[in-house]
């Protein structure tokens, strides 16, 4: 097993480095005395303990029932989330290094088949292939099972969801599927040539435009978003765009207890920043979608939406009649 250690000094007139693992600590010493160029030389150094603390199994059987019950309760979740739950719950310390042991014990978990995989979101990675079928038959087929109109053909207006970040999209996607809404990840801070395509599709639409945003509250996912709608304005300057940051806001902050982090002092932007940060991971999955949902319906003509559902059901029919016709 390879270590983070660097290479253990060999003997000789430099000395030895001596190492000495014992339970939970590492003892790192080195000889009293060393001996160059033929005069002896006195140095005493003391024994250097870092404790490295690991969880007793009643800690970690604690932790484990913390994490399946904040799964169980609401998911799917991103690891990040789970962390934020079990902390919340008192199960770890606020610290990177409890996200790690979180980390690490989800994994454990799911590959003992305690977890769900599918509890678990990861949208940060993803498989590309096109499609293809094992006939025409199952194209057809495919086509009628699938086969949806566009649902803000007929609206008055045009409704982009946004998210800072990848971990999520799978959380909220199923919401934004269901309403034909496009889901644009943005990965921090947008592309200028994602922000010119997008910009290019909201001139092409031509209608009244709303975009969404998901992100963190912190220096960087403020001013990410804020970029966002600077350059989505300058790229479409004859469109009407009403831009609004539907999570994290600092009510929701107050309203859900969601949990904190210290504003990392690092980033540049932190100096006009005010209070901690809140990553969007924090909010609950029911609540998140709940937001999302609520955001996107205000814009829908119930009228137009139910002509665009009976005359999506007629199609579909057709389809599969085509189907059918086909495999006589």
């Amino acid at each position: 097993m390879s270590t983070k250690d660097g290479p253990r000094a060999a003997g000789g007139p430099a000395g030895a480095l001596s190492e000495a693992l014992d339970g939970d600590r590492l003892d790192v010493s080195v000889p009293p005395a060393a001996v160059e160029n033929g005069s002896q030389q006195s140095a005493v150094y003391r024994s250097c303990p870092l404790q490295r603390r690991r969880r007793t199994r009643a800690e970690l059987a604690e932790l484990h029932d913390a994490i399946l019950t904040v799964c169980a309760a609401d998911h799917p979740l991103s690891v990040r989330g789970v962390f934020y739950r079990v902390m919340s719950a008192g199960a770890v310390e606020k610290t990177e290094k409890a996200y790690a042991a979180v980390q690490r014990e989800v994994l454990k978990l799911r590959r003992t088949g305690a977890l769900p995989y599918e509890w678990i979101a990861d949208g940060t990675r993803w498989h590309v292939k096109s499609r293809s079928w094992a006939g025409v038959e199952d194209a057809l087929d495919d086509a009628a099972a699938s086969y949806r109109r566009a649902l803000w053909h007929d609206q008055d207006t045009y409704v982009e969801v946004w998210s800072e970040k990848e971990a999520i999209s799978s959380i909220v996607s199923p919401v934004t599927n269901r309403w034909d809404v496009p889901l644009m990840i943005a990965r921090g801070f947008a592309s200028e040539s994602f922000l010119w395509s997008t910009a290019a599709t909201i001139r092409a639409v031509d209608k009244p435009t709303v975009v969404y945003q998901l992100g963190d509250h912190d220096p960087s996912g403020v001013a990410a978003w804020e970029h966002v709608q600077r350059r989505l304005q300058e790229f479409a300057p004859d469109i009407d765009i009403t831009f609004e940051r539907i999570a994290v806001t600092p009510e929701q902050i107050v309203d859900l207890s969601l949990p904190t982090r210290p504003t990392k002092s690092t980033d540049s932007r932190s100096r006009s920043f005010r209070g901690e940060s809140v990553e969007v991971d924090a909010v609950p999955t029911a609540e998140l979608r709940r937001i999302v949902e609520d955001a996107i319906v205000r814009h829908i003509d119930p009228r137009a939406l139910r002509l665009t559902r009976l005359a999506e059901d007629q199609e579909r029919r057709g389809l599969l009649a085509m189907a059918r016709g086909w495999s006589a």
